[in-house]
């Protein structure tokens, strides 16, 4: 009997480190969190340090602007013309094939990286920090990829030897022209269930956004906003924003979202061509901590502590960018129809001096926006600097939705 235990102990032994080293990361690579966005250090073949924002809405990895310091050595095959959301034409970019992207000690081999000939996007300007553009779907698809929002790493594991994590809620992977979709509950404001699907996309700074003009699709609340929602590949997206009743990650469910809905115009040409109804963006996917595993099809998602975390929107009404890399200097990109702002004389172009009795200078642009995103019975009091000229402006900042 002795030995009979003895062997079943080193057994036991003999199997742990098996077991251990099934759940071991091939990488783990630290992120920066601006705003929602997960943001990567990447080096494309010999590059310098690039920080490429984490979006699993597009194909390829995309470089939208090099700023002085930043160096990449690529051969372009052609132009290709990308087509995306957004009303306008479609935007031309080179294409570079056969790339090495090293991500941490993670190397990725013959990938493509197309350069937009033009920035739309102005990426480092709304952030106020640098950002040289995107990596998407390629990242996902040689991984299973944990992103954990709450500790800001990426995990990633090699998807033969990986197994289903304890705790997390399986939802089912649809893929399709390599973008990843999944189907989820959403209950409107009279109680109405639908199931939709949507577009994984981890670059989309908002919550979600429904298309409205197909038949079945989730109803326009009675209480909305007109809005800039984003700006897409062939254009500025806009529409309106108001809350739903609920949305449900599988038995997970956020009650009172702010969500979106595009003008036809701005997404039909997308989104008349599938049976899409709209698009997850990192607003929502950052109150869950997730294992993404493309190649198995399927998402698992656990609550993190942001799950509970207020919905916010742009209340003011003004869309900021910082004219110079690293200098706290903000200027009114844009101005939302019929907004506070709006009403108030904001207009596009206006140098922001001074806010609620402090310099503006003092404040970097997340500070800014986090302002205009806090609903408040007091006005907002700015100073603005237009042309020659300094005026002084009140902002009715009760929410409106």
């Amino acid at each position: 009997m002795r030995k009979f235990y003895f062997l079943l102990l080193c057994f036991i032994l003999i199997q742990l480190p098996v077991s251990s080293k099934r759940v071991k990361p091939v990488a783990t690579v630290p992120f920066e969190m601006v705003g929602t966005y997960v943001v990567l250090k990447v080096k494309i073949n010999d590059s310098s340090p690039l920080n490429l924002i984490m979006d699993s809405g597009i194909r390829n990895t995309i470089i939208t602007e090099l700023l002085p310091g930043d160096n990449i050595t690529l051969n372009y095959s052609n132009v290709r013309e990308l087509i995306g959301l957004g009303g306008g034409e479609p935007l031309e970019a080179y294409t570079s094939d056969y790339n090495s992207i090293k991500v941490g000690k993670l190397k990725l081999e013959q990938k493509a990286v197309l350069v937009l000939t033009e920035d739309i996007f102005n990426l480092t300007k709304h952030t106020g920090s640098k950002i040289n553009g995107l990596i998407g779907v390629d990242f996902f698809q040689d991984y299973v990829v944990e992103i954990n929002y709450s500790g800001n790493a990426l995990k990633l594991y090699n998807s033969e030897s990986f197994s289903e994590p304890k705790g997390y809620e399986k939802i089912p992977l649809v893929l399709e022209g390599k973008k990843m979709f999944f189907n989820l509950l959403v209950e409107e404001v009279d109680g109405t269930k639908k199931e939709v699907k949507m577009l994984i996309d981890t670059g989309a700074e908002l919550g979600a956004w429904f298309q409205t003009y197909k038949a079945n699709s989730v109803k326009v609340p009675e209480k909305t906003i007109p809005a800039s929602i984003g700006q897409g590949l062939n254009g500025e997206i806009v529409g309106s924003i108001g809350r739903i009743k609920k949305i449900c990650f599988g038995t997970y469910c956020i009650d009172n979202p702010i969500v979106s809905f595009p003008d036809s115009a701005s997404i039909s040409d997308i989104v008349g061509k599938s049976d899409r109804d709209g698009t997850i963006g990192s607003q929502l996917l950052s109150r869950f901590n997730c294992f993404i595993d493309y190649q198995n099809k399927q998402i698992y998602l656990k609550p993190n502590a942001n799950l509970k975390k207020s919905f916010v929107y742009n209340v003011a009404g003004i869309d900021i960018i910082q004219i110079f890399p690293f200098l706290s200097q903000t200027e009114v990109w844009k101005v939302w129809k019929n907004s506070p702002a709006d009403v108030a004389g904001i207009k596009e172009g206006d140098q922001i001096t001074e806010v609620n009795g402090q310099k503006a200078f003092t404040m970097d642009i997340k500070e800014l926006k986090k302002i205009f995103e806090t609903p408040s019975n007091a006005k907002l009091r700015l100073k603005v600097k237009r042309e020659d000229k300094e005026l002084e402006m009140e902002i009715d900042m009760k929410s409106r939705i």
